[in-house]
């Protein structure tokens, strides 16, 4: 199964707009560096925006830059904007009740799920994307 890539899109995207100060950029930039359609750029631009993480402009002098100071932005605020669910999905259909693991499969993946939601949210918390911005100019890593 293919993992989503959004958030890591996001991010790239963010860190080129960081970068920029206040210019704006156009999608079919921001598609090259990140190497997808300029589509795919757009769509996740507009969940930024809904988000109030980016600002958009049309016209001839348009395009997006970021809504706020990159070290205003944390990574979780990202990830939220554009999360897809949660890091697991429940069964579709509910187990087995008759069956001794399919009575309780579900609460016990619901509590842990719910763990993993906090891990994820208490890690990338901790990180901006002033922090990802100096690491990618920088070239160091976590």
């Amino acid at each position: 199964m293919a993992a989503n890539s959004q958030f890591s899109m996001a991010v790239h995207v963010l860190s080129m707009l960081a970068r920029s100060k206040d210019e704006n950029f156009k999608s079919d930039y921001l598609a090259k560096s990140v190497n997808t359609n300029a589509v795919v750029v757009r769509r996740l631009l507009g969940q930024l925006n809904h988000a109030n993480l980016v600002v958009s402009q049309t016209g001839a002098n348009g395009g997006t830059r970021l809504a706020r100071c990159p070290k205003e932005i944390d990574l979780w605020e990202i990830y939220q904007a554009v999360n897809c669910g949660e890091v697991f999905a429940l069964h579709a259909k509910a187990p087995n009740q008759d069956c001794p693991v399919g009575k309780n499969i579900e609460a016990v993946l619901c509590c842990l799920q719910k763990d993993i939601d906090n891990g994820i949210q208490e890690k990338l918390s901790k990180y901006t994307l002033q922090n990802v911005f100096e690491m990618v100019e920088q070239g160091a890593l976590v």
